[in-house]
Formats: C-alpha cells, sequence, structure tokens
C-alpha cells in the first residue's frame, strides 16, 4: 500500500501509455502505480506471499458484492455508499495520523480535475452498486472486467494514445464477449446490464482522468478528495434517517462495505509486488467463478453458461493485451539507452 501512496514522477506518467495491467493493478482509479517486477524465477516464499495477497483480493472483491446484497433490502445504493465513504474517510484519517508525510501530500491543488474525477467515479459506484441488487453476481463480475478494454479505448481517444493491432484485436474480443453476456434481443436479457457497462465505462472514464492527475498528485490526495466529496454527493441520496435504521444485525456488512474497498487496493497492489502481470491477473479472474459458486449455493443465482463464455472472451481479449504490452516492456528494455520509442507503439 505504501508504494502506492506517492505520486507517479511527471517525466514517466508522460510517457507511459495506460495498459490493461495498470488498471487492473491498480485496484481502481487512484491507485496505479509504475510496477516492474523481477523477471526472475519466482522463489516459494515469494509464491507464498502472491498466494496470500491474492487470496486477500479475492476475499475483499466477494465481501463487498456480498455485504451490498445483505444490506440492499434495508439501504438504498446511496446510503450504502455513504458508509462506503464515510468509513474510508475514517481509515484514511487514522493513516495520515499515523503518518506525516500522508498528511503533507494532501493539498488543494487542481480540483477542476478532482471534482470531475470523483463526480463520474461517483456515477460509477452508484451503477455497480444498484448491478449488484439486480444482477447475478457473476454477471456483475463478468462485466466489470471490461474496464480494462474501456480504459485503453478512452486513452486512445482522450489522450491521443496509439490504437496498435493488438490492442484493437484484443477491444474487438473483449466487445464480443459483452455481447455474449448481454443477448441483445433474447429473453434473458436484461436492462440492468446495461446499468453495469455504464458502470465499467463511467469507471474506465475516472481512470483516465486519473492518469493526468497523477502527473502532479500523490495518490493519497487524491483518495482523500475523493471521499471528501463522495460523501456528501451519496449523502444527497441518502434518507437523512437512514443511520436511525441501522441495526445490530447489519453491523458485518456495514464494516465489510467501509473496509472491502481498500483491502482491494492493498492486497491487489502487494500481490504485483510479488509476481508479474502475467501471473497476478489470471488469478483475480478466479473471482468469477468464485463469485458464481456463491450466488449458486447462497442466492439461488443460476450458473449461465453464456456469462461463463462471454467472461472466457473477455478474459482472452485481457490476457492478449497483457502479453503484447509484456513483450513490448522487453523490447524498450533492450533498447539502447537514449533511443525513444513514442507511447503504445
Amino acid at each position: 500500500m505504501q508504494e502506492s501512496l506517492t505520486p507517479c514522477p511527471a517525466r514517466l506518467a508522460e510517457q507511459r501509455a495506460i495498459t490493461f495491467p495498470e488498471v487492473l493493478q491498480s485496484g481502481g482509479p487512484g491507485n496505479a502505480t509504475p510496477h516492474s517486477p523481477s523477471s526472475d524465477a519466482m522463489s516459494p516464499a515469494r509464491l507464498g506471499w502472491l498466494v496470500l495477497w491474492m487470496s486477500g483480493t479475492l476475499a475483499a472483491f466477494i465481501v463487498a458484492a456480498v455485504s451490498v446484497r445483505a444490506l440492499s433490502s434495508s439501504l438504498n445504493a446511496f446510503e450504502m455508499m455513504t458508509v462506503r465513504s464515510a468509513g474510508g474517510l475514517v481509515i484514511l484519517a487514522a493513516m495520515a495520523a499515523l503518518r506525516p508525510d500522508l498528511r503533507r501530500s494532501v493539498r488543494v491543488h487542481r480540483m477542476t480535475m478532482q471534482s470531475l474525477r470523483n463526480l463520474v467515479h461517483f456515477g460509477s459506484q452508484i451503477c455497480w452498486t444498484i448491478a449488484i441488487t439486480l444482477l447475478p453476481f457473476a454477471t456483475v463480475f463478468a462485466l466489470e472486467f471490461t474496464i480494462p478494454a474501456f480504459v485503453t479505448a478512452l486513452a486512445v481517444v482522450c489522450l491521443g494514445e496509439r490504437l496498435t493491432a493488438s490492442r484493437a484485436a484484443a477491444l474487438a474480443v473483449c466487445l464480443i464477449g459483452v455481447v455474449v453476456i448481454l443477448r441483445p434481443g433474447f429473453a434473458a436479457f436484461q436492462p440492468a446490464m446495461l446499468l453495469m457497462v455504464l458502470g465499467s465505462l463511467l469507471f474506465a472514464s475516472a481512470a483516465v482522468i486519473t492518469k493526468r492527475l497523477i502527473v502532479t498528485e500523490a495518490t493519497f490526495s487524491i483518495m482523500v478528495w475523493m471521499t471528501l466529496m463522495q460523501l456528501p454527493m451519496n449523502l444527497a441520496g441518502s434518507d437523512p434517517s437512514f443511520v436511525f435504521r441501522l441495526e445490530a444485525s447489519m453491523a458485518l456488512p456495514l464494516l465489510g462495505i467501509a473496509v472491502a474497498g481498500l483491502a482491494v487496493h492493498y492486497c491487489l497492489t502487494n500481490a504485483f509486488r510479488c509476481g508479474d502481470a502475467s501471473i497476478v491477473i489470471p488469478m483475480d479472474f478466479l473471482r468469477v467463478p468464485l463469485i458464481a459458486v456463491i450466488g449458486w449455493l447462497f442466492y439461488g443465482e443460476l450458473l449461465d453458461a453464456f456469462v461463463f463464455a462471454g467472461a472466457g472472451l473477455i478474459i482472452v481479449g485481457v490476457l492478449w493485451n497483457v502479453r503484447s504490452e509484456a513483450q513490448r516492456n522487453v523490447r524498450l528494455a533492450d533498447l539502447p539507452r537514449g533511443v525513444g520509442i513514442q507511447p503504445a507503439e
């Protein structure tokens, strides 16, 4: 987590293109950090830590989804996200109290861009929360994996990055996967699926804005402003008396919502310290079958073959791009010092 709390150097941020691995590594906008793990063979101890951190990542994702589902009969999406924002603010305040360097990194700067990022990210969180209450878990998680593809597309449109042949092919495969899951025109189609697609697009938009912010702003500062700005947004959609509806039986899911988001960032960042993207990302894809089994066992959700087929295509697209970016990084490393190369070439 500590590495993810330092700003990306301006020169490096300007030269690096947004890649699928970078977005997945970050655990969400505002946490992307440069990472170049060793290419040496992984030791048993390092592999053990990787499995541990990825287990924490998968558990945090699942806890967040199950917590939202558990509270959906008592709280609306805004009220649940109010709990998440308030809990995140408490955790960040505690971190700032323990580490003065984090406290000093928070500053009032580029507030227009901060506000735009947090407004878009707020929309993505609400879409995800509502989708969790309306759709099977596996469908939501499968569609969530389209975020890296959307980031790549938006980076081409908004940041002028190049659309290489491998990226275009990967995007096409991901799009086909989305169509397979949605099945427009068939009885299995649910309008809430489009809400999750919109949420993924908004989340990707927030990531692109974050790409600009991290040039000058510390990630901790971005996270602080995110919680401070989104808390009143969520309160605006909440019943002012919802706090009086909270009961002792809600304690675990409320704690899950408050902690799971930050736990995902912490565990996933540490996992990437232990292993390459080519190892970590396939392990992250275990979220879909794991959450599908939980939905089947505890909520009676059907195991939809089309959802798994579409998720498989999206995963193929993401891994395709991971492989091509890894090969490009190898070529960059082999270039003589001082030889330039265009971003996303």
